[in-house]
Order: C-alpha cells, then sequence, then structure tokens
C-alpha cells in the first residue's frame, strides 16, 4: 500500500473512529490507503516491521495524550531504517504547541486540526506533486454533509469484538478551560438521516454496542429524541437481542420530553457519562463552567431512582481554586445522589487548552510528560496530591469495579471522602502498591479494613465473601445476554 494509516489505541477494543474518517475521504487515494491499528505496549521493533512490510511511500499516524510517547518511538526508528518513508502526523496531541515535541520535529509533516479535507490532499502533493514547502498544514474544516461517513470501514471482526464509535455531532459549543473542546466555536450537527442510516446498516451487520463520543448529546433534544427512538425500536423489535448505547450527558438539561424517552430503557441497556467535575461555583466559574449545580443533581437524582440507566459520573480533582475540602464536600454530594460509578479524575494540562491562564495565580505545577498530570496547586500539595491519586485508583478497584458492592456502604459510612480516604491511606500503608492487586489479595485486604474499623471478624468475611462469592463477571441471564452488555456494568445490574 502506497499510504497507511496508523495509531497505537489504548486497548485493543478500542477502534480508531479518527483514522476511519480519514480512509473513508481518501477519494482517489483510497484504494492505495490501508488502515493498521497497534495497542501500546506493543514492541517498536515489532510495529515498524509491520509497517515496513506493506513498503509504504507515506503513513499517517493519529497522536493522542496516551500514544505521543510510544509513537515519537515509532518514528525515531522509521527515520532511521526507512528515511524515505515520510511521515505526516494528526490527531489532538500535536494540533497546539507542535513547536515543543519531539516527535513533530521528526516528522516530515504535521496537520492539525480537522483532517478530513486537508490529509488526503497532502498526500495527494506529495506523491505527484509539487512538493509541499510548508510543514505545518492548518486542516480545513469542511461542510459536514461534505464528511463521507467511516462507518463502513468498520470490519466484521470490529464488530464482533470491539466498541464501536459514532458521532452524531462534533464540536462542543461550552468553554470549560480543562477540555479542548473550549477552543470549538459550537456544535456542527451531521445529517440525521443520513447518520441515523448509517447506524441501521451496522446494526443489521451485528452491531450491538455503541459508544457515541458527542460532547453534548442532549444538546438539541429533538436529535437526542430520535437517535433514541432508533434504539428503542431495535428494542422493542429484537428484546432477545438487544442493543446497548453510551452517551455522554449533559447534566442540567433533561427536559420531560427526554425523560420519558429515558424510562423506556430496560437495564442493561443505556449507559451515560456526565460530567460534574466540581460542585463549588466560585471553581466552575474561573474554569468558565456553566452549570446549574441543583437541576444537575436533580437530573442525577432523577437518572437514578426513576431510570434503568447506568450512570458515570466524572468529578476532577486539582481545578484551580479548589482544595481538599471543597473537593470532599463534592464527593460526598455526589455519593449521596447514587450514581453508579463516580469517574475521580485528576486534572491534566491537555495541550492547547486555555486552563494553563491560572498557572502563575494558582500555583499549577504539572507533569511535564504525558498524561501531563497535575501535581500540586496553590491549595493541595504534592503530597496530598499523591494521596488523591491512590484515592483515585482504589476507588476505582473497590467501588467502580461493582466487585464489592454491599460492602461499599460500610467502607463509606456517613464520611464517604473521609472514609475511603483513610481506607486508601491504609492500604497503600500495606501494600505499597496501587497496581497489580490480586483480586483475592483485595478481598482479604477489605476484610482487614472492615475489622480495624470495629466489624467482628466473621461479619466481615461474611459481607465480603457475599459480594466476592456472588461477582458478575459476565452479565445474568435474566438481565440480557453476555455480548451485549460490558462487565463492569453487569456486575452493578447483579448487585
Amino acid at each position: 500500500m502506497t499510504i497507511l494509516l496508523s495509531t497505537l489505541n489504548a486497548r485493543y477494543a478500542h477502534a480508531s473512529l479518527g483514522l476511519r474518517y480519514l480512509l473513508a475521504n481518501m477519494g482517489p487515494l483510497q484504494e492505495q490507503t490501508s488502515l493498521h491499528e497497534f495497542v501500546i505496549g506493543a514492541k517498536t521493533t515489532e510495529i515498524v516491521e509491520r509497517l515496513l512490510a506493506q513498503s509504504p511511500r507515506i503513513v499517517g499516524f493519529g497522536i493522542y495524550i496516551w500514544n505521543v510517547e510510544e509513537t515519537t518511538k515509532v518514528v525515531a526508528m522509521l527515520k532511521r531504517v526507512a528515511p524515505q518513508v515520510t511521515i505526516v502526523l494528526g490527531g489532538p496531541e500535536v494540533s497546539h504547541e507542535p513547536g515543543e515535541q519531539e516527535i513533530v520535529r521528526m516528522a516530515d509533516y504535521l496537520v492539525t486540526g480537522w483532517g478530513d479535507v486537508t490529509f488526503p490532499k497532502l498526500c495527494g502533493e506529495i506523491l505527484h506533486g509539487p512538493k509541499p514547502l510548508m510543514k505545518i498544514h492548518a486542516g480545513v474544516q469542511p461542510p459536514m454533509a461534505e464528511i463521507a461517513m467511516p462507518y463502513s470501514l468498520y470490519t466484521d471482526n470490529d464488530i464482533a469484538n470491539r466498541t464501536l464509535y459514532v458521532e452524531a455531532s462534533r464540536g462542543c459549543p461550552f468553554k470549560c478551560e480543562f477540555c479542548l473542546s473550549a477552543l470549538d466555536k459550537t456544535a456542527w450537527p451531521f445529517g440525521l438521516d443520513t447518520f441515523l442510516g448509517e447506524l441501521e446498516t451496522l446494526h443489521a451487520r451485528g452491531a450491538r454496542l455503541f459508544k457515541f463520543v458527542d460532547r453534548t448529546f442532549n444538546l438539541n433534544i429533538k436529535t437526542s429524541l430520535k437517535i433514541m427512538h432508533f434504539f428503542l425500536d431495535k428494542l422493542e423489535a429484537n428484546p432477545d437481542d438487544p442493543v446497548y448505547a453510551h452517551f455522554e450527558l449533559v447534566p442540567d438539561h433533561l427536559p420531560d420530553a427526554l425523560k420519558e424517552g429515558i424510562r423506556k430503557f430496560p437495564p442493561g441497556a443505556l449507559q451515560f457519562e456526565i460530567g460534574i467535575q466540581s460542585f463549588n461555583p466560585a471553581v466552575q466559574a474561573l474554569v468558565s463552567r456553566r452549570q446549574d449545580n441543583a437541576k444537575a443533581a436533580e437530573n442525577i437524582r432523577w437518572l437514578c431512582e426513576e431510570s434503568h440507566a447506568h450512570l458515570h459520573v466524572d468529578l476532577i480533582a486539582g481545578l484551580p481554586g479548589e482544595d481538599m475540602d471543597s473537593f470532599a464536600r463534592g464527593f460526598d454530594q455526589l455519593v449521596a445522589l447514587k450514581p453508579h460509578e463516580i469517574q475521580f479524575g485528576i486534572l491534566k494540562r491537555l495541550r492547547g487548552t486555555p486552563i494553563i491562564r491560572h498557572t502563575e495565580e494558582h500555583a499549577l505545577v504539572f507533569d511535564p510528560y504525558p498524561p501531563y498530570t497535575i501535581l500540586a496547586t496553590k491549595l493541595i500539595d504534592f503530597q496530598t496530591m499523591q494521596r488523591l491519586v491512590r484515592f483515585a485508583r482504589y476507588w476505582d478497584l473497590v467501588a467502580n469495579s461493582g466487585r464489592f458492592a454491599h460492602t461499599l456502604a460500610h467502607i463509606l459510612g456517613e464520611s464517604p471522602f473521609a472514609n475511603f480516604m483513610a481506607f486508601s491511606d491504609w492500604i497503600y500503608a500495606k501494600t505499597d502498591a496501587t497496581h497489580r492487586i490480586a483480586l483475592e489479595r483485595l478481598a482479604k485486604l477489605v476484610t482487614q479494613w472492615l475489622e480495624t474499623r470495629g466489624m467482628p471478624r466473621s461479619d466481615a468475611e461474611a459481607l465480603v465473601g457475599s459480594d466476592y462469592a456472588g461477582r458478575v463477571d459476565a452479565p445474568a441471564e435474566k438481565t440480557r445476554p453476555a455480548a451485549s452488555v460490558p462487565q463492569r456494568q453487569a456486575r452493578h445490574l447483579a448487585a
């Protein structure tokens, strides 16, 4: 193949939507172009060998925060063993501050921003002339109707084994300074009928798990309802072969019409990712986040109590202006709403985001290497931030995993943040580890912790044992077939 499109995904299950968009829009060059995905952790030599086995003239890499370090090694090796190959970069990690990046220095060309039109044009010029003189090419944003849909490029293997990423729109009208979408002017929708036709084709081919990457799924309620009714129609027509859909939801915008649609979804068919990030109004104002906290809390409570949607709600630690007490109050408030999962994130300085304007005033210190995690702020010192990092990891292992559903309430008690932080500090002191803790060992540690808090050993063993013995690693028959819902959600369903 003359042109290779490649990236290193975080996991095999993550099929690259961006590369498939590029391939779909290659025009006359599509027949000369192929897609080659890898997974982070693969050997650099093996990646380079497999790429060069195709005898490419051009290799285009999708660069993201999770793969930039490993892809830098791939590019360096390619340039040494095959300097005749032209390397083109694109993706969010290299679209901003390119002058500071070693991978950009080594590459031949860089496409910033939207690549659907600009990348094929650049490839044509590289192959047929005139040779481009400029290294950096700003991506041209075409009308949405002119962008070819990529969904036919999901293979049968992708459909059978991987999450299918889809989008009904691009962009976001909100300006949250920690997010790259803050740079967008608005959200741009694809033609709805065309998009739903693509979903219909995917479903007919056997696709059942759809993850929407839209930043603002419920911004336009009419569009949201049509998409939801697409899935509801499939569920009604094929109750024994159900679909599973994941959407990102704006938390304070849930009108009655949307609630009625959500209420119709059965257990295990619908997941919402909801960004709260902070319940502190002063912090929200500082980072340009508009959010009606009372309305957001009311909507999360409604979703928990009146719907079967699985809720994955985000908080961010380390935002400028937020101290430990403020974050703890927000965490406790969110726990009280009882979402299925709380994604406890640590602030990252994504390249190009406006969050850096607070660096001096709020003494923000970020790790200089990806993923650029916050190390300290004026209100949270380095040691305390590391405690929060460990809290986040143990929270994922114990709370979000769904493996300790009944035990968790006894760990959290009346002061969830303080009690889980005490557990986090204790388990780190016992293990000196946050990763590679086997489940058997984790269950024993949880049991020991409950004993240290005054629970009789027999009661602690029985409580943890009931969760551990009854854990679900595949969905129960009474909820839905095993192939249709992710394991973690299945555990929460069975709890």
